[in-house]
C-alpha cells in the first residue's frame, strides 16, 4: 500500500512523534516486565544470515541503541528447503518451536514480537548483506534502522496485550492514530489482525478482510470487528461477490488516513500485522509436529488467515495462483492447517486513520526517502541524518544523506540516497541513485539511475572489497536457461552480452562451475574484487563508464570476479560494521569540534 496522492496527516504526525518520544526514553535503558516486549524474535534465511543479524544486534546493544533487559533472538530456517525465504508461515512455526524448546511453560507468560526478516532482498540489494530489518532510515540520532522503527510503531501494544505473539514483516511501515481515550487491545482468543482502509486496486496485492456487518452508529477511528472470512490477493470481482467492499457513509466519523478525503466512496480493509494468543500458538506447534519437517512454502497470511472465520472454506487449499513455487505436498499441508484452525476466531482491529508504506524495492526506497512528502512529514524523516554535509546548498531537499561524510564541494541531485559512504572533493551524484557503503574519490561523476553498493568479502583465504554497480531498475530475479541466452539479460538497459564484450570477458567467465540453476544478474560473476575499498569503487565505475561510452575497459588478469550471490555468501560482516563505526567516530568528532567552536 502506498499513500502517493494523499496529503500529510497532522494527526498521524502527532501520534508518531509521541511514539518516537516514548521509545527514545527507553532506548538504551533497562525496561521493566509489562512495559515492553519480553522477547523480540527475528527470522533469518540461513545460519550465515543469522550470524550477521546477531552481530548487528550485539553492536546495537553495545551502543545502547535498543531497550535493555529484553531477550533478542534470531532463528534461522533449517538447511534444505528455505521455508521462510519466500513465504513466512514455515518460519512462524519453526520460531514457535524454538521458543517452546527454550522457555517451556514460561512461554505462556511472555509477550513476543516476531519479525519476519529472512530472505536476500533481491529487489533492494543494499539490504541483501546486512538484512532488510537493518535498513537505515533518515531519522534519529544515532540513526534508526527498521528494527528500531518496528519497536517504535508497536510501543503501546505490550501493555495492552495478553501473552502471545505479534507477527509482522521487516520491510513495511504502519502509521496510525487513535483517540486519546482509546487503546489497541490484544486480549481475545484466536487471531487478532490490524486492518487498514485501502483502495480496491491496492487490495489486489494484499490480504482483504470480509467483515461481519455492523450498524452505522458503531463506526469510529478505532473499531473492534469480527471477520467472516479472509481473501488472499483477490481480484476486484471476488471482493464484490464476497461482500468485502465497504462504502463511506454521510458524515462518516472515520478519517480514512490511507484513502484521503477525496478518494472514491468504495474501499476495502487490508492486512498488515496480526496477533496469536498463546493457546492458539500451542495448537500451531501441534500442527508443526504432525506435518514434520516442512518441504513446501507456507504463507503466514494466506495459509493461516484463510482458514479462519465462520465463512472460511477449504477451497483456497487448492488455489496455487499466488504461490511462488508450486509443490505437490502444498495442498495436503494446507488442508491440515485448515482443519486444525477451522472455527478459530479472526478478530479485526480496524484502524481507519492509518497508512501503510512498503519499502522493499529500489523504487519504493528512493520514492519514500526523497520524494514522498507525506511520509517525510508524518514520520519526521530528514534530508540529512547524522551526516557531515557542510554545503547544504549543494544537497537538494529532495535528496537524502544518511550516516555519511560528504565533501563541501560535492553535489547530490534530487531523488538520490547516500548512506554509510564517503564522498571526496567534487563528486557529483546524479538523479535517482543509491550509493551505499562506498568510498568515492574526488572528481567523480555518478550517472543517473545508478545503484552502487560496496561490500567486504572473505574469499580464497583473504579479504577483498567488491563494489556492486547496477541500474536502479535492473531485475536480479530474471534468469535465462544458459550462457547462450545472456543477450536477454539487461544490465543498465544494455544486453549483458554487449557488456561482457566491452569488459573483455567471455560469457563463460560469468558462470560458477557448480551452478546449474540458470544465469541471472544475481548469480553472474561480473563484480571484481580488490584488496582495498577505493580500488573496487574505481574499477566498477570504469566498467560503468565503458558501458555508457561504448568503449572497452579490461580488468587486470589477476582480479577475481564474483557474483552477488557469492558476495552475500562470503560477506565479511565485521569489516562492513567496522567501516560504519569509522564513519560514526569521524562524524561524531566533527560535530564535537563544531559545537566546541560555536
Amino acid at each position: 500500500m502506498s499513500a502517493h496522492q494523499i496529503s500529510p496527516d497532522v494527526s498521524l504526525q502527532k501520534a508518531t512523534k509521541e511514539k518516537l518520544d516514548k521509545f527514545n526514553k527507553i532506548r538504551g535503558k533497562a525496561v521493566q516486565t509489562g512495559e515492553f516486549w519480553d522477547i523480540v524474535v527475528m527470522t533469518a534465511a540461513d545460519e550465515k544470515q543469522k550470524l550477521a543479524y546477531e552481530q548487528q544486534i550485539a553492536e546495537k546493544l553495545r551502543r545502547k541503541e535498543l531497550p535493555l533487559w529484553v531477550q533478542y533472538h534470531v532463528f534461522a530456517d533449517p538447511p534444505g528447503v528455505k521455508i521462510g525465504k519466500y513465504c513466512n508461515g514455515g518460519s512462524t512455526l519453526y520460531s514457535i518451536q524454538h521458543l517452546q524448546e527454550q522457555y517451556d511453560d514460561k512461554l505462556s507468560t511472555f509477550r513476543i514480537l516476531l519479525i519476519h526478516a529472512g530472505g536476500y532482498s533481491q529487489r533492494l540489494p543494499s539490504a541483501s548483506a546486512l538484512g532488510k530489518i537493518f535498513t537505515t532510515l533518515p531519522l534519529g540520532d544515532p540513526v534508526y534502522q527498521m528494527l528500531e522503527l518496528k519497536l517504535v510503531m508497536y510501543i503501546d501494544f505490550p501493555s495492552h496485550m495478553e501473552p502471545g505473539i505479534l507477527v509482522t514483516c521487516a520491510d513495511d511501515i504502519e502509521l496510525y492514530c487513535i483517540k486519546e481515550n482509546e487503546t489497541i487491545r490484544f486480549d481475545r482468543p484466536g487471531f487478532t489482525a490490524l486492518a487498514h482502509p485501502s483502495s480496491l486496486t491496492i487490495a489486489t496485492t494484499h490480504g482483504v478482510f470480509v467483515l461481519e456487518p455492523t450498524v452505522e452508529s458503531e463506526h469510529g477511528v478505532l473499531e473492534y470487528r469480527s471477520c467472516h472470512s479472509f481473501l488472499h490477493k483477490p481480484n476486484t470481482k471476488t471482493m464484490y461477490v464476497s461482500g468485502a467492499v465497504c462504502k463511506k457513509v454521510k458524515h462518516d466519523p472515520r478519517s480514512f488516513g490511507e484513502l484521503g478525503d477525496n478518494s472514491a466512496d468504495e474501499f476495502v480493509y487490508t492486512d498488515s500485522t496480526y496477533y496469536i494468543d498463546h493457546l492458539t500458538a500451542k495448537r500451531l506447534l501441534v500442527l508443526f509436529k504432525e506435518i514434520g519437517p516442512l518441504d513446501c512454502e507456507i504463507d503466514a497470511y494466506g495459509d493461516f488467515l484463510q482458514a479462519l472465520g465462520p465463512g472460511a472454506t477449504s477451497a483456497y487449499t487448492r488455489n496455487t495462483a499466488n504461490v511462488t513455487k508450486e509443490d505437490a505436498k502444498l495442498v495436503e499441508v494446507r488442508e491440515k492447517i485448515f482443519f486444525l484452525l477451522k472455527g478459530t476466531p479472526l478478530n479485526v482491529i480496524v484502524l481507519n486513520n492509518s497508512k501503510f508504506y512498503h519499502i522493499g524495492t529500489t523504487q519504493e526506497y528512493l520514492f519514500h526517502f526523497t520524494a514522498d512528502l507525506n511520509l517525510r512529514a508524518e514520520l519526521g524523516l530528514l534530508p540529512k541524518a547524522f551526516s557531515i554535509c557542510p554545503n547544504d546548498a549543494a544537497l537538494n531537499v529532495s535528496a537524502c544523506v544518511i550516516h555519511s561524510l560528504v565533501d563541501p564541494s560535492c553535489t547530490v541531485a534530487p531523488g538520490t540516497v547516500i548512506e554509510y559512504s564517503i564522498l571526496g572533493p567534487n563528486v557529483t551524484v546524479s538523479r535517482n541513485c543509491i550509493i551505499s557503503g562506498c568510498w568515492i574519490a574526488g572528481d567523480t561523476h555518478i550517472p543517473s539511475n545508478t545503484f552502487m553498493h560496496s561490500l567486504s568479502v572473505n574469499v580464497s583465504g583473504g579479504k577483498k572489497f567488491v563494489t556492486v554497480v547496477l541500474g536502479i531498475d535492473d531485475n536480479l530475479k530474471k534468469s535465462v536457461a544458459s550462457v547462450a541466452d545472456i543477450v536477454d539479460l539487461q544490465f543498465f538497459g544494455t544486453s549483458l552480452l554487449m557488456c561482457v564484450d566491452l569488459w573483455g570477458l567471455s560469457a563463460s567467465d560469468l558462470v560458477s562451475s557448480g551452478d546449474r540453476s540458470g544465469l541471472s544478474l544475481w548469480n553472474a560473476r561480473i563484480f571484481p574484487g580488490f584488496p582495498d575499498l577505493q580500488s573496487s569503487v574505481t574499477a566498477s565505475l570504469k566498467m560503468l563508464e565503458a558501458l555508457h561510452s561504448k568503449s572497452s575497459y579490461k580488468l587486470p588478469k589477476e582480479v577475481q570476479l564474483l557474483s552477488l550471490q557469492e558476495i552475500i555468501n562470503h560477506k565479511d560482516i565485521g569489516e562492513m560494521l567496522k567501516f560504519r563505526q569509522h564513519l560514526y567516530e569521524e562524524i561524531s568528532r566533527h560535530r564535537a569540534a563544531v559545537w566546541s567552536s560555536g
